[in-house]
């Protein structure tokens, strides 16, 4: 080759690679002007759990602008514009007729304190017009979704106390079984079932969730939970952490006919970034995050789409989602595939604003119906740590067999 041909041929190439740079620059820069007029709102961070193992809530002894060992601290967030986060208050299937109760109010307090510790960083928010109070003042909103209903210890008076305290969303199992509703697993083989999906109780907890005004997750259920839900919810429901089932045969995944489900119930599904959901293996690339993204609008359009990264909740995420200050790139890459400003908006935030305006609307709706108060059958809990006060026939009541007590007693594997 002469020396003018390869001249021509390195000019060419560099030509090539600035047309290609300025391009990708076009698509971040445009993903940062949409992300300044609609908050990106991430359904599931697991933060406060890393609180949890590393400093065991001693939120003193951290520093959040210098916290290295997380996805998440404040420069990151800064850089990722990140509108609104559903902090996740999640106790493990182990606290289960145990302390799950007491664990996940600590929980629920350390991300209270963590606003109050880091104000001008953090706006707690209780509804969604506080998410958009909070963007206007350029303060991430910070919303409480408790991760599992064994938290609950089989109590709708708990349920109405967490509201109170603002949690915002329940994922109505984790990767167990509860006294009330089948999980994931059951699906996967993994675990048997014990209710048909939900039982009795778990049917009244559903409805008191509408009126209460608090979303109702279905991220880690089995499908018959899933459409159980949709069928007798009188609000949309969310997914604040699952990817597409047609791209990863994964059960925490959501499946074509409940996306199509979803979409008539004017819902949302938060994709999961975790490679294990993305690709069903231990690597994946930000690209295959955005296949999900195409995946779930053809089959459920855009209006059901949201961001769910499960940032700190998974030990492998993609390559260029690295940590959370990679979401712009995410936004970048939807439009190069020719995302409408308007379908990237959606996904962002307004997807989510609306189905919480939505159940806030039904809650509103059903403020003349009264709490429930009537409590789960007692030998539906009855278990050595559980007392029967209240229950005036509990003495009849037999303990369960030692089999069925192994089965409700088991801790499943704890799969974020």
């Amino acid at each position: 080759m002469s020396r003018k041909c390869g001249r021509l041929l390195f000019l060419a190439l560099f030509s090539l690679c600035l047309a290609l740079t300025v391009s990708q620059d076009e698509f971040l820069t445009r993903a940062w002007d949409l992300m300044s007029r609609t908050p990106l709102i991430d359904g599931h961070n697991d933060l406060p759990w890393q609180l949890l193992l590393q400093f065991n809530n001693q939120l003193n002894k951290v520093d959040l602008h210098r916290l290295s060992t997380t996805h998440t601290n404040i420069p990151k967030i800064k850089e990722g514009r990140l509108g609104a986060q559903f902090w996740s208050a999640f106790v493990p299937c182990d606290t289960q007729y145990k302390d799950a109760v007491r664990q996940t109010l600590e929980q629920i307090d350390v991300i209270h304190r963590m606003c109050q510790k880091y104000p001008d960083t953090f706006m707690f928010a209780y509804s969604s017009q506080d998410i958009m109070t909070a963007f206007s003042r350029n303060k991430t909103a910070s919303l409480i979704g408790v991760e599992g209903g064994h938290s609950l210890d089989s109590s709708l008076g708990t349920l109405r106390v967490m509201y109170q305290l603002g949690v915002r969303y329940l994922t109505l199992t984790h990767s167990c079984n509860t006294p009330w509703a089948d999980n994931w697993r059951v699906d996967a083989g993994s675990e048997p079932s014990l209710h048909n999906g939900l039982s009795a109780f778990g049917k009244q907890l559903i409805a008191e969730m509408n009126r209460l005004g608090m979303l109702i997750d279905l991220a880690h259920v089995p499908v018959t939970v899933m459409n159980q839900v949709l069928d007798m919810s009188a609000a949309p429901v969310i997914f604040s952490h699952s990817s597409a089932y047609g791209m990863c045969q994964h059960k925490r995944n959501v499946p074509d006919d409940i996306l199509r489900r979803v979409k008539e119930k004017k819902g949302i599904v938060m994709i999961n970034f975790a490679n294990n959901f993305v690709t069903c293996s231990e690597s994946a690339k930000l690209s295959d995050v955005a296949d999900h993204f195409d995946y779930i609008k053809k089959v459920g359009g855009a209006d059901i789409i949201g961001f769910g990264g499960d940032y700190d909740g998974v030990p492998r995420v993609p390559e260029g989602l690295e940590d959370v200050s990679k979401f712009p790139k995410l936004v970048a890459e939807l439009l190069r595939r020719n995302w409408t400003d308007t379908e990237v908006e959606a996904a962002l935030g307004n997807n989510l604003l609306r189905v919480m305006k939505k159940v806030e609307d039904v809650r509103d709706a059903l403020q003349t119906v009264s709490p429930d108060d009537v409590p789960i059958p007692y030998e539906e809990v009855v278990n050595p740590c559980r007392t029967s006060h209240g229950y005036p026939n509990a003495a009849a009541v037999p303990l369960l067999s030692r089999l069925t007590l192994l089965l409700t007693l088991s801790a499943c594997v704890q799969l974020f």
